[in-house]
């Protein structure tokens, strides 16, 4: 039951790798930049025993001759292949386990990912409270942007000058 349970987690990591970064991609199949990104995020490579260029071998030898992508079953034929050259003091199904169990529940990790900072000058550049003239009308009261309204300019057919203190009182005004 444990075994079956753990290749769901694997199943479902594939998955999560298999579709991060390609907002077309199924979860089906695995390009090698993936697959690549997977191993070096679930610890697969350590940079002695297996290397990024070990990596970029197996993809090659287990993917199909003209394929550029891998299945899922072809996914676990890589983990076999490299499974003895990570773990060399195991056998090989405890050396396949132990690497299944490295993979299994992770996802990927947004490494590097720019951070928008709020400092000094960008802070009062960006605080839309602080906006005047035309730049004001542009955002609502919470600081969010009206979008395509807030950037055109909305004819005003009343017949009043625009920002006229008593526009729409003339018929209040002369009595018929």
């Amino acid at each position: 039951m444990a075994v079956t349970a753990e290749m769901a987690s694997l199943e479902e990591s594939f998955r999560k790798f298999a579709i991060y970064g390609d907002t077309k991609a199924t979860g089906q199949e695995m390009n090698g930049k993936n697959w690549a990104k997977l191993c070096k995020d679930c610890k697969v490579t350590d940079g002695k025993s297996v290397t990024s260029t070990d990596v970029d071998i197996v993809f090659s030898k287990v993917k199909g001759k003209t394929a550029r992508v891998i299945n899922y079953e072809e996914f676990k034929k890589a983990l076999e292949e490299l499974a003895p050259k990570r773990f060399k003091d195991k056998s090989k199904e405890e050396a396949y386990e132990a690497i299944c169990q490295l993979v299994a529940g992770k996802e990927p990790i947004n490494v590097g990912v720019t951070k928008a900072k709020t400092v000094g000058a960008v802070e009062r550049l960006t605080d839309t409270s602080k906006y005047t003239g035309s730049h004001k009308e542009r955002f609502d009261e919470s600081g969010k942007g009206k979008g395509k309204s807030g950037r055109e300019n909305i004819v005003d057919t009343s017949g009043y000058v625009s920002a006229y203190k008593n526009a729409g009182t003339y018929d209040a005004k002369v009595k018929k």
